[in-house]
């Protein structure tokens, strides 16, 4: 089975999880778009009204805004593989709890596991905290002091992973004249 195939199946696995209370209220899960073969994964906090409703990561204001700074490094979506930290709208799109992060952990792990990514780029503080979290990255600061970091991590001596702290890309869309800078931010994905 290859990356797209097992991505699917874990998809198909998530579309049926009733773990917390958002599956009452969801029109679709928004498991993950994009090139599973890529050796970049974007990682996002939640889904969103227009997500939710389309079943796409990021279509709506800031993933407009995300298609622009990816296109200001030469990359597009099929290029990428983008996800979110959780697979369900939150109600109100409140952050979620560390319970709800809990209980849909095991999709973003699977989609990890299976993409074995070399670059996971995380949008906002939510999914910096989560990757962080994961790969027991021991770094403290907000996202406004991390940003534009590159964190690297070993597996093993054949396992390396490089952590891009950028900032969620609804800053610009709240305020356009922070483009320049989460476009700075990513001029370092380019480098690396």
């Amino acid at each position: 089975m290859d990356k797209k195939e097992k991505i699917e199946e874990v998809k198909l696995k998530a579309a049926g999880c009733k773990k917390c209370n958002f599956w009452k209220d969801r029109t679709n899960v928004v498991f993950g778009a994009g090139n599973p073969e890529s050796r970049i994964l974007f990682v996002g906090e939640a889904p969103g009204y227009n997500e939710d409703k389309r079943g796409i990561p990021f279509c709506g204001k800031a993933g407009d805004v995300l298609d622009r700074l990816l296109v200001s490094v030469n990359l597009g979506r099929n290029d990428i593989y983008i996800t979110n930290v959780i697979k369900c709208r939150p109600p109100n799109n409140r952050d979620p709890l560390d319970e709800e992060i809990d209980n849909c952990s095991e999709y973003l792990e699977k989609q990890i596991d299976i993409m074995k990514p070399e670059v996971i780029c995380c949008l906002g503080r939510h999914a910096l905290k989560n990757i962080f979290t994961k790969f027991s990255i021991q770094e403290t600061g907000t996202i406004s002091s991390l940003h534009g970091k590159v964190f690297e991590k070993s597996e093993d001596i054949f396992n390396r992973v490089k952590i891009v702290a950028l900032y969620h890309p609804a800053v610009a869309v709240y305020n356009p004249g922070q483009f320049s800078l989460l476009q700075k931010d990513f001029s370092i994905i380019k480098e690396i």
